[in-house]
């Protein structure tokens, strides 16, 4: 069994927290922060046993920028985060 650090974020919309993990494209929400990190665990818990069972949890890992340090999948980490205000 592998061991996994993967980012969140977790987002105000309306009156539900949304918990997002970038990396994986994988989301889920709930009532209250707590709620929405463990719906957002279970979420990323079914998306990776599913790629588990097509054999590609390993591809999907590594597409999506993880590396494997020993037996731990560790997702990339931002060098820099900056938000851009554009005119469109």
């Amino acid at each position: 069994m592998s061991k996994f650090s993967i980012r969140i974020e977790i987002f105000k919309e309306g009156e539900a927290y949304v918990a997002l993990s970038p990396e994986l494209n994988v989301s889920s929400f709930g009532g209250t922060i707590e709620e929405a990190k463990s719906a957002i665990k279970e979420a990323i818990e079914a998306f990776m046993e599913e790629c588990e069972k097509m054999g590609t949890l390993e591809d999907v890992l590594e597409e999506a920028g993880f590396t494997k340090n020993s037996d731990i999948w560790i997702s990339r980490a931002p060098i820099m985060e900056e938000c851009l205000s554009l005119a469109v």
